[in-house]
């Protein structure tokens, strides 16, 4: 179990973020039409996994334009939004942003994933969401970075998560 805070509140996580040199545990999360998709289903990519409670709040929604932004200069590399969303809710956001440059998935029936990477909020007001994390894997789903962001209202260190693609 691993706390970080949310607004300077202590909140317990369960479970444990996969690490550098590690193998990603596999998934199976919702797309935007509501199908399941699976880390297979990116094989022979890069990915960065990019987690978080809710695309309805600032910060996350800062997170997925800023790797959206990013995304076009990352060779074989898909970046992966997680959140709790609903597949409608995350396509409405991106549809009015303009963002296409990054694919949504939902943990909607993901709790597997939400306890196999060790981002379950285990308390608090967010309780059942996912923290705030990025795991970035290669194309053989080995881990190359993992940040569980210790403060939930903070943004991730974008820099350190895509240097692990150079």
């Amino acid at each position: 179990m691993a706390q970080v805070t949310l607004k300077g509140n202590p909140v317990q996580v369960n479970g444990q973020l996969p690490q550098a040199g590690s193998k990603a545990p596999a998934f199976s999360l919702v797309a935007g039409n509501l199908s399941d998709v699976s880390l297979k289903d990116f094989a022979g990519k890069r990915k960065v996994l990019n987690i978080f409670p809710s695309v309805d709040t600032p910060t996350c929604a800062t997170s997925v334009r800023k790797f959206n932004a990013q995304a076009n200069d990352l060779d074989n590399t898909v970046v992966l939004c997680i959140s709790a969303d609903l597949p409608f809710a995350q396509a409405r956001f991106c549809g009015a942003e303009g963002l296409e440059n990054v694919q949504n998935l939902s943990t909607l029936r993901g709790a597997e994933f939400i306890e196999n990477y060790g981002v379950a909020i285990a308390d608090g007001p967010l309780k059942g969401l996912t923290a705030r994390a990025v795991v970035v894997l290669d194309e053989n789903d080995t881990v190359l970075h993992s940040e569980l962001v210790k403060e939930i209202a903070e943004e991730p260190n974008y820099e350190a998560a895509l240097a692990a693609l150079k």
